[in-house]
């Protein structure tokens, strides 16, 4: 069984040469290793002097000027590439994408890159095209531009959180004024951290290849913060009126409750970090009622102190999964007899992060402020009869893996 298949993990091919195309591409797809693939200038340029399969071409192009030149090669692999991942496309529209960079020295002219992507996105004439943009300021304006316009965007060279929250943003910006089905991508690189560092971490006895996927898994948190539209829905469609939030920032809460439309709602967010509550409250243009405690369980307890009964949503994602489990487990039981109704959960339901080697193992003794990643209907939590759940995308270098962000009926859970 492929990784697909078995853990939903797609795997996206980072070159592109014309003869590697025609051979062990078409392999790499049949045999359902790969179901995307990218492209950069640097890739093209390798291709491009090392491969004998460009001469002729070159030599039909050399009156033209360098850029024309290396975009007539470009388009035409990437072309025949979208061909082959086509079937892959088809089958599922979150697969077969491939990526084409636009010229790297627009990096800091967003009305350039905005021209070039639109021009290179109607060149290529392919609906699983996406067209690579660097994450610059430039750039975030750009990403939002093009995907308002229905053209899929790869966002590339990002290495910090920051990065990640913005191009995050624009896309989704983008993504919605759109009204279409329009893709996007945060690429996070991850690997360069580890090259730079690794050496100097083996002097200090620290240890190698952590630092990239520490980073990413920042990053991650970031891009997360702006998958909202399934909560929404299900907060639109089961009438909830009264909300607790403990996910961390209360970054979610302008487009779960936007008070033009559901001022009938009631959010409260929640935190053990007061420095995340008070830049929350600076930043937030709601009134919204924010509580701090210093201890995980007395949050609990605070939360069934405030519930006056009439609360039927609690956000919690992510929270848990950063406490032992008996401390979890104790969480749960504070939310159950608190008498709200519905929680909202990250789930992993597959050993994902065992299998890739990227992060962790799941449902794992860790100490407070550890990490592991959790699946609801294992032991210790045995959950049963998920009401709904939304696929949440994760990015990391062309490599994307799947969490569930899941909401359960907790009065029905025995715990």
């Amino acid at each position: 069984m492929s990784l697909k298949k078995e853990i939903n993990f797609s795997l996206w091919c980072d070159f592109i040469e014309r003869d590697f195309l025609e051979n062990q591409f078409k392999d790499l797809i049949s045999s359902d290793i790969i179901h995307g693939a990218t492209s950069n200038p640097a890739i093209f340029a390798s291709s491009i002097i090392n491969s004998s399969a460009y001469k002729q071409q070159l030599v039909m192009l050399q009156a033209n000027n360098a850029k024309t030149i290396y975009e007539e090669l470009a388009i035409k692999d990437i072309k025949r590439a979208a061909e082959l991942l086509g079937s892959l496309h088809d089958e599922n529209d979150d697969d077969g994408f491939i990526s084409l960079e636009v010229d790297p020295s627009l990096c800091d002219d967003s009305q350039g890159t905005i021209e070039e992507g639109i021009r290179l996105f109607a060149s290529l004439a392919k609906d699983n095209v996406m067209i690579k943009v660097p994450a610059t300021k430039a750039g975030f304006i750009a990403m939002k531009a093009l995907t308002a316009k229905g053209i899929n965007v790869n966002s590339t060279l990002v290495f910090s959180p920051s990065q990640a929250r913005e191009a995050s943003k624009a896309l989704n910006e983008g993504i919605k004024e759109s009204n279409r089905d329009t893709k996007a991508v945060v690429s996070i690189f991850v690997s360069r951290f580890d090259r730079l560092c690794d050496l100097k971490f083996e002097g200090l006895s620290l240890p190698k290849a952590k630092l990239g996927i520490i980073n990413a898994t920042k990053c991650y948190q970031e891009i997360n913060k702006f998958r909202i539209p399934f909560l929404k829905k299900f907060i639109e469609d089961y009438k909830i009126t009264n909300i607790y939030d403990i996910c961390g920032d209360c970054a979610w809460q302008e487009d779960l409750v936007p008070p033009e439309s559901n001022k009938n709602i009631t959010y409260y967010g929640f935190d053990v970090s007061k420095i995340a509550l008070d830049k929350a409250k600076e930043t937030n243009k709601m009134n919204t009622n924010m509580i701090f405690s210093e201890d995980p369980l007395n949050l609990c307890d605070t939360i069934l102190e405030c519930n006056n009964g009439n609360t039927s949503l609690i956000i919690i994602k992510e929270v848990m999964q950063h406490l032992p489990l008996l401390m979890g487990l104790q969480m749960l039981k504070n939310i159950k007899k608190s008498g709200i109704k519905y929680i909202a959960i990250t789930n992993f339901d597959q050993d994902i992060y065992d299998k890739t080697k990227l992060l962790y193992p799941r449902n794992v003794n860790v100490e407070i402020g550890g990490y592991y990643t959790n699946n609801m209907f294992m032991f210790p939590f045995e959950f049963k009869n998920p009401i709904a759940n939304v696929n949440d995308t994760m990015n990391i270098h062309y490599v994307r893996m799947y969490g569930n962000l899941i909401i359960f009926d907790i009065q029905e859970q025995s715990i």
